[in-house]
């Protein structure tokens, strides 16, 4: 079966190489079975729920390396089910804000049920605090990453986000936007700049080639990463390591791609960088 084409709603410059080379071309491969079953993109997140649920409970012994290692191919299944369900939904035009909610919800419910599986195993206060530590730098991180994700992506279309996505209005859907736009104000400038250029397309491709580095930095925040990390910590003994990797690798990069990413801005708006072309 040939794989179906990309739909060009990922820049491949920022995709880290597991999306490129394993995750999306498996999700491609399956998305016209799921066509031809008529499938909904729900429906997709659901079986991504169940074999990350699958996951969880093989990591509840992951003293046992076959144990992890069945937990890391199910927490495969699920990124590929993750990256199925949206390339369904834009198949059948049938995105909507509470699919993209849904998404979410599914994404951290599965790393939730990790944390503590891993933490009841380790039966410890400390195995605890790691895990709600972080639990909550995983949740601020993944909002940043895929909010500069979204302004990146918009942006090399010459898009200055004067038009937001559609929300369901839930609670949990606000605090993980309010949380991705924490950063705003500082790139609201950049923003502003494209929307006044002359040529917002030229100057957004001209931002896309000099933005992309960071941003493939960036990526090392992706949920692939921390499935990967999962896996590894729990074979060398100590799902610990795992939650340190969160806490201080993760937030620290994470803070320099962020840092990173508002002086490639500044650069480009400087008169020493790429000017717009209306100066």
């Amino acid at each position: 079966m040939k794989l179906a084409p990309p739909d060009g709603s990922r820049d491949r410059r920022i995709e880290d190489p597991t999306n490129l080379w394993l995750i999306h071309p498996a999700s491609r491969a399956l998305l016209p079975l799921a066509l031809r079953a008529g499938i909904s993109a729900n429906f997709v997140s659901f079986v991504g729920l169940f074999l990350g649920i699958a996951a969880a409970i093989s990591y509840s012994n992951w003293t046992s390396r076959t144990a992890a290692a069945v937990g890391l191919l199910f927490s495969v299944g699920w990124l590929v089910a993750d990256g199925l369900d949206g390339m369904v939904a834009r198949a059948t035009r049938s995105a909507s804000a509470f699919g993209r909610l849904l998404d979410g919800l599914v994404d951290h419910g599965v790393f939730t049920l990790i944390y503590v599986v891993l933490a009841m195993s380790i039966g410890t206060v400390e195995g605890w605090v790691l895990a709600f530590a972080a639990g909550f730098a995983h949740m601020v991180q993944s909002s940043l990453f895929e909010g500069e994700r979204a302004r990146f992506h918009r942006r090399a279309k010459g898009d200055w986000g004067g038009t937001p996505p559609a929300r369901t209005g839930g609670f949990l859907e606000k605090l993980y936007d309010d949380v991705s736009h924490i950063v705003d104000r500082a790139a609201g400038r950049f923003d502003q700049a494209l929307r006044d250029d002359r040529d917002p397309a030229r100057f957004g491709q001209d931002y896309a080639a000099k933005a992309a580095w960071p941003m493939k930095v960036m990526a090392f925040e992706s949920a692939n990463m921390r499935v990967l990390a999962i896996f590894v910590s729990c074979l060398a003994g100590n799902p610990r390591l795992f939650w340190w990797f969160e806490i201080v690798p993760l937030t620290l990069l994470i803070i320099g791609t962020l840092i990173w990413h508002r002086r490639v801005e500044a650069a480009l708006m400087h008169p020493g960088g790429a000017k717009p072309v209306n100066t």
